[in-house]
């Protein structure tokens, strides 16, 4: 928990504020890939295309159960949405139709 916290400092201390009350944790893409790569050794589980065509991933670590959210922009700019602890791939399937289950 106090390594994940470091890594958003860092990251805010890297590449500043728009404004105090405003907080970024965001990177160039490679950076943050890297950092979550060889702090948390999470790797990327998921992708998706979000809104105005941003790539929302999902990475984490197999051995410590750390996850993190990004959304990348169409520039490249990837920031911090969600991280925690205790991750699990699922992968539930849907129920037959009319089987209200």
């Amino acid at each position: 928990m106090i390594a994940r916290l470091a890594l958003t400092l860092t990251m805010m201390g890297m590449f500043g504020t728009a404004s105090q009350a405003q907080v970024s944790t965001c990177a160039p893409r490679d950076t943050v890939i890297a950092r979550l790569a060889e702090h948390y050794g999470e790797t990327r589980r998921a992708v998706g295309l979000g809104t105005d065509n941003s790539v929302i991933e999902v990475f984490a670590a197999d051995d410590t159960g750390t996850w993190t959210i990004t959304v990348t922009s169409p520039t490249g700019l990837t920031c911090l949405v969600a991280s925690g602890q205790a991750f699990e791939a699922m992968a539930d399937s849907l129920p037959a139709p009319g089987d209200d289950a």
